[in-house]
């Protein structure tokens, strides 16, 4: 058993942060590297791109699926937004761009795909609900992600449903947000009532616990096999490995 110190500035950081209107992107991207020797304009975080890889293979979708878009700096992002303002206009832009500094793209985590057909719209690329891009959408959260944005949790999202855009939280939250038809601005509101260290959330083989960020950050007892994450709002989500703690 070791006692780990969770610095306040760590909230921004993690698979799990969230990104929206209302909580911004508080640190830089970290690890990223490029798709493939093919796209190698296109980067995103290392273990979002290993567990991209992973699924891709395992659905056998060779050049089938590409990639479109992965991180992006502030500075790209405000770019996008300005000229799809120019060439779109307003009510298309605020359905399907997010302002500088609320896109999940400044993270890392986040991708955009497309089936290989051609010409791909950048902003609205299609990924249909059937053949290829359906068999990666129902193994997505095997892997690690969700289909970030839906049409029926527009309300809660902000955006309007992208079926292209997949973003990696990791496991077991994928699957866990799948499975209770969460978006994860639900599943980051949900995981506050398993409050560290007396009442985990049990799913899957894991325990997940909600850690509240004090002044100081917050310091967890933990062993075994177990990541932490910020939630980029107000505290830390700790998982392990059953028999972990």
């Amino acid at each position: 058993m070791r006692m780990i110190k969770l610095k306040i500035e760590y909230v921004g950081k993690g698979s799990l942060v969230l990104v929206n209107k209302k909580f911004d992107v508080k640190t830089l991207a970290e690890e990223l590297v490029p798709f493939s020797e093919s796209f190698k304009n296109i980067t995103i975080s290392r273990d979002t791109n290993r567990a991209l890889h992973l699924l891709l293979n395992g659905i056998g979708a060779g050049e089938r699926i590409v990639p479109v878009s992965g991180y992006r700096s502030f500075e790209e992002q405000a770019e996008i937004y300005n000229a799809s303002l120019n060439e779109n206009g307003s009510e298309y832009t605020k359905k399907y761009v997010a302002i500088p500094g609320a896109s999940e793209h400044q993270t890392g985590l986040a991708i955009d795909l497309a089936l290989n057909e051609g010409e791909i719209n950048f902003i609205c690329p299609r990924f249909p609900r059937f053949g290829i891009c359906e068999e990666f959408r129902k193994t997505a959260a095997i892997y690690g992600f969700i289909e970030r944005y839906k049409e029926e949790k527009r309300v809660v999202t902000g955006i309007s449903g992208e079926e292209w855009h997949f973003r990696y939280v990791g496991f077991p939250h994928s699957k866990i947000i799948e499975e209770s038809g969460f978006c994860l601005e639900e599943y980051i509101e949900y995981l506050k009532a398993f409050v560290y260290p007396d009442k985990p959330l049990k799913s899957l083989g894991y325990a997940v616990y909600y850690i509240p960020c004090g002044e100081d950050g917050a310091e967890i007892a933990a062993e075994g096999s177990f990541t932490v994450s910020g939630n980029n709002a107000d505290g830390f989500i700790l998982t392990v490995k059953e028999s972990g703690i």
